[in-house]
């Protein structure tokens, strides 16, 4: 799956949301009709903008539509939104703060999907390491983060329920290592906050 750099997200991001970018031929206004929208806008140069839609035309995530008065706007394909909802899904949630107290319990995701649907193996695989989950086995991940909701989103999104579980588990056999590797930088973190 192509993973969009920063200025590339919020261009699927902005066109996820109903942003309308276009009314001119010219790239420059599409990069204008962004800048206003939102401060962080501005911080980004219109030389990476350009080249980000360019890129994104290139991986046919958008695509340029000339309108009748020799105007162009910019949409999403199916492809693209597909990309841009895995993003809406995941963006909080990569930036989510850890609670302060752990609530002592595991979320474990297992899955065995069809090779015919590795597009989806991967683009689930790339989402647990974001969200910093630890690899137990081939197929199986964990974190002590409350992830759940946003991956059933994702796998809900690409039909793959029967391929995928997640499950919230009070213990595991391995729970003092997994404490370790989780917290070993943060001790105080280890204080579990149970009901």
């Amino acid at each position: 799956m192509y993973r969009p750099g920063v200025v590339q997200k919020k261009i699927l991001l902005a066109l996820l949301g109903g942003v309308a970018l276009g009314v001119s031929s010219s790239p420059r206004q599409y990069f204008s009709t962004l800048r206003k929208l939102k401060k962080e806008w501005v911080k980004i140069n219109p030389q990476n903008f350009n080249r980000s839609i360019k890129s994104l035309s290139k991986e046919k995530l958008i695509s340029e539509i000339e309108l009748p008065d020799g105007s162009f706007k910019l949409t999403l394909t199916e492809k693209g939104k597909k990309q841009a909802r895995v993003l809406n899904i995941f963006g909080k949630s990569i930036d989510f703060k850890k609670p302060k107290k752990w609530d002592g319990k595991w979320r474990v995701v297992m899955f065995d999907i069809p090779e015919k649907d590795r597009l989806f193996r991967d683009v689930l695989r790339n989402h647990l390491k974001d969200l910093k989950f630890r690899k137990l086995q081939h197929s199986v991940f964990v974190s002590p983060y409350p992830f759940e909701k946003p991956i059933l989103e994702l796998v809900a999104l690409y039909s793959a329920e029967k391929f995928v579980r997640v499950i919230t588990a009070q213990k595991l056999d391995n729970g003092k290592y997994l404490e370790k590797m989780f917290f070993k930088k943060n001790k105080h973190s280890l204080n579990v906050g149970r009901g």
